[in-house]
């Protein structure tokens, strides 16, 4: 993808690029999209996976990320 390109993609192509490529969840909060991620190597991925497709940064696309709370017995 050239650079050119890439300065148009839209945020939301590229957070349904990540819920499409990645076990991920995105919550919203008053608008902004806030990544939910499962481990430390999981939001690695996806942040080089967003930097290598779009040339932006993580949080350039989401107001935040945050790790996903365990599940209680």
């Amino acid at each position: 993808m050239s650079a050119a390109i890439r300065e148009c993609v839209e945020q939301d192509y590229v957070i349904e690029h990540v819920k499409k490529h990645f076990p991920c969840t995105v919550l919203w909060c008053e608008g902004r999209a806030c990544l939910e991620y499962n481990s430390e190597e999981e939001l690695a991925q996806i942040s080089e996976h967003v930097k290598a497709n779009f040339d932006k940064e993580l949080l350039d696309v989401f107001f935040t990320a945050i790790e996903s709370l365990p599940l209680d017995d």
